[in-house]
């Protein structure tokens, strides 16, 4: 005769927790929040939390437990657009091979700005809404990039060497948003923009 367990029937293992499955809703989430503030600010500079809810198709309670205010938001925003020109300048860098440092820029150039020409809303709305220093640590990571391009030009001897680089890649920077900012008020077509920043910037650079 076999004696009772004292514990009781043996019980079913609970289910584990959905949380991968929360997870991956947020990160959806996210992403489809994040595409919807590009698309809005480069539409609308007043665009609301709710006109960016209602694009990317969530509720507000939902954007809010991700982004606490506008300016949170539109700082994840600007991280993604400048991601962009960070992507498409380490391809240029990865094909760059024994290219002169004055022709890698002339790349850069170009591709900075296709970036930031389809973001330019969103950069204004960043400079009206953000502090300039928080502004520029946004840009640290890509104006590295252009700090350490001109450090190598210097050295190869194409570049001037009687100003500092970071003095150089400040102009750069503030050349790049004069130029989004003229073609949004229409004093320079956008079809100009590259040609006219090579122009500028790449005599101002070379070794005089």
């Amino acid at each position: 005769m076999s004696t009772p367990d004292p514990s009781g029937p043996a019980t079913a293992p609970s289910a584990p927790p959905a949380r991968p499955r929360r997870r991956a809703d947020a990160e959806r989430n996210i992403a489809a929040i994040l595409d919807a503030a590009l698309a809005c600010f480069s539409e609308d500079s007043q665009a609301t939390m709710a006109d960016i809810a209602r694009t990317a198709g969530v509720g507000r309670v939902t954007l809010y437990a991700h982004f606490s205010s506008r300016e949170e938001l539109l700082e994840a925003a600007l991280d993604r657009a400048l991601a962009e020109v960070a992507e498409a300048t380490a391809a240029i860098d990865a094909e760059a091979g024994d290219v002169p440092a004055d022709e890698v820029l002339r790349r850069h150039i170009r591709s900075s700005w296709w970036v930031l020409d389809r973001h330019r809303q969103l950069f204004e709305v960043a400079q009206r809404s953000l502090p300039p220093g928080r502004l520029r640590d946004r840009h640290a990571p890509t104006l590295g990039d252009f700090d350490g391009l001109l450090a190598r030009g210097q050295a190869e001897g194409v570049f001037r060497t009687d100003l500092p680089p970071g003095w150089l890649v400040t102009v750069i920077y503030s050349l790049f948003h004069a130029a989004a900012e003229d073609v949004n008020v229409g004093r320079l077509r956008r079809a100009d923009v590259a040609g006219v920043l090579e122009a500028t910037l790449l005599p101002m650079l070379a070794v005089r």
